[in-house]
């Protein structure tokens, strides 16, 4: 660990200003079309695709990192995981508060990870959805543990010996960032320019994250919910390689175990044989 480059623990458990969002059936469906998502009621904008729910809490997440990680690491995050829990989808002429903070981080021996958590309540004060969003500082190992992670969701490697529940093979746009960029209000250069990409490792542009989770959400939705986006209660992956522009992704599904009116399927996505979305888990309530 460097004398010099610290985590400041004072900055964990402490919330952002609230910030608010008012949602648009012309920004929903900007958001479905930017995901190529087939679902009628998310290109029509009556509701919002799942994975929308990054888009106004989106202002608040580096808040909390800002406050823990030093600035010159900045650079070097990269988003790990990214857990939702929803309690109702969002709908055209909500208005959405929303906060975040740092719950806690871990010094590893190729870099380290952080937990921000976030919540999203509507004028009633009601909850809408919570996330925990994990991010990866790489190549600087924190040397220590504070606080609390996101909460676990790993693959039952044993699952794979089984036919899967459902599997959906999709194809990603040569020019998918450019479009989901604006819709999700997400301008890192990485995703846009490639000599930016290059200069920081990657092999060129690389499709957003969440991007390619809002593939694999309608994927769930489509195969295993009838399309209703009302069903899904949890959405959870961890990023585990970068998927490029023009490139196919095949998502598999697992049945794993139910609870109640709940059924959870575990699944992963892959470009070929290489995993790029791994310890997937989806929650459907009947």
């Amino acid at each position: 660990m460097s004398e010099e480059l610290r985590f400041d623990p004072s900055g964990v458990g402490s919330w952002t200003e609230p910030t608010r969002f008012e949602v648009t059936r012309e920004r929903l469906a900007e958001y479905a079309a930017a995901t190529n998502d087939p679902i009628a009621a998310h290109t029509a904008g009556d509701v919002a695709a799942p994975v929308f729910a990054i888009v106004p809490v989106f202002q608040s997440l580096m808040e909390p990192a800002l406050e823990v990680v030093p600035p010159s690491l900045i650079g070097r995050i990269v988003h790990g995981e990214q857990d939702f829990r929803f309690h109702r989808p969002i709908k055209p002429g909500d208005v959405l508060t929303s906060r975040a903070r740092m719950l806690g981080y871990q010094g590893l021996a190729k870099g380290s990870r952080a937990c921000v958590y976030t919540e999203s309540r509507d004028e009633a004060g009601d909850l809408v959805n919570e996330q925990y969003v994990t991010f990866f500082v790489r190549g600087f190992d924190c040397g220590e543990t504070v606080g609390e992670l996101a909460p676990e969701h790993r693959f039952d490697d044993a699952l794979r010996d089984s036919e899967p529940a459902a599997e959906v093979t999709a194809h990603i746009d040569e020019d998918q960032t450019f479009r989901y960029s604006p819709a999700a209000g997400d301008p890192m250069p990485i995703h846009l320019d490639e000599q930016v990409a290059k200069d920081a490792g990657l092999p060129g542009i690389i499709v957003h994250g969440l991007c390619t989770m809002a593939f694999t959400s309608w994927a769930v939705l489509t195969e295993l919910a009838g399309s209703d986006v009302g069903r899904l209660r949890k959405l959870a992956v961890r990023f585990s390689k970068p998927v490029l522009p023009g490139q196919e992704i095949t998502t598999r599904l697992w049945r794993s175990s139910r609870d109640g009116d709940v059924t959870s399927y575990i699944y992963e996505t892959t470009v070929g044989e290489t995993r790029v979305i791994t310890d997937g888990l989806a929650e459907i309530a009947d």
